[in-house]
């Protein structure tokens, strides 16, 4: 596949290495260029785009950057991205760490609405629920008992089928969530969220969190903003007190 990839941060580039490695043909851009990009290009074989070049002729479109900076992205050129192409949310909302407060989002509360609404394209949520380092090490084959899954939502269910390959090859076990209106249950501080679980511990607790946003929101909230407070203080102790829950 054609496998474009906006955003260079530490998903990003795995991202790009890791489907350049499985064959894919993979183009990387981010806000500063492709100049930025092109040692990073040159050793993974990797194409260093701009953002057009990057979602010019592609299967896949994975946008992968702050929240905060999604509006800033080129709306015309996704409301130009021929039907089938897939457009893959990596994005999380964190306001007291990085992207401020966005009004709208602090409204609806479901992270992928939002950028759905600001791309003006159907999207795919997917692989938003893991750390950097977890998805750098922690892929395995499929049926290796420490294999772990990953949330996936959305409203099409042929480009979930395309995001469920993209799941297994880097090593994870793909679960439906439902649609993009129910992306809450993998979003920032969801019970799922960045845990490493395997896929019926996963499965488990999708069911425990019903089908009710209005009767999770709060909990989830909370549970987020107490999350961030600890991040801002020790990631360390963060990251530990994901793996004991």
């Amino acid at each position: 596949m054609k496998i474009g990839i906006i955003g260079s941060g530490a998903m990003g580039r795995h991202f790009a290495s890791k489907f350049a490695d499985l064959g894919h043909t993979v183009s990387i851009a981010n806000s500063r260029g492709p100049a930025s990009l092109q040692q990073f290009a040159a050793e993974t074989g990797t194409e260093a785009a701009t953002v057009e070049e990057a979602m010019s002729d592609k299967d896949v479109i994975i946008v992968s950057i702050p929240q905060k900076n999604v509006p800033e992205l080129p709306k015309p050129l996704f409301a130009k991205l021929p039907k089938g192409v897939v457009v893959i949310d990596t994005c999380n909302y964190y306001p007291d760490i990085r992207d401020g407060v966005i009004p709208e989002l602090e409204q609806s509360g479901i992270d992928s609405l939002w950028v759905q609404e600001q791309l003006g394209v159907p999207l795919v949520k997917v692989f938003n629920s893991i750390t950097a380092e977890s998805i750098t090490t922690l892929g395995r084959p499929k049926g290796d008992n420490d294999r772990i899954a990953l949330a996936v939502s959305g409203d099409n269910a042929k480009k979930k089928e395309t995001a469920f390959g993209l799941v297994e090859a880097l090593g994870f076990d793909p679960f439906d969530v439902g649609t993009i209106a129910q992306s809450w249950k993998q979003q920032p501080g969801s019970s799922i969220y960045c845990r490493d679980l395997r896929l019926a511990e996963l499965k488990k607790r999708v069911v425990a969190m019903g089908d009710d946003w209005s009767a999770m929101r709060e909990a989830i909230r909370e549970e987020h903003r107490a999350n961030m407070a600890l991040i801002i203080v020790d990631y360390a102790a963060y990251l530990k007190s994901l793996k004991e829950d």
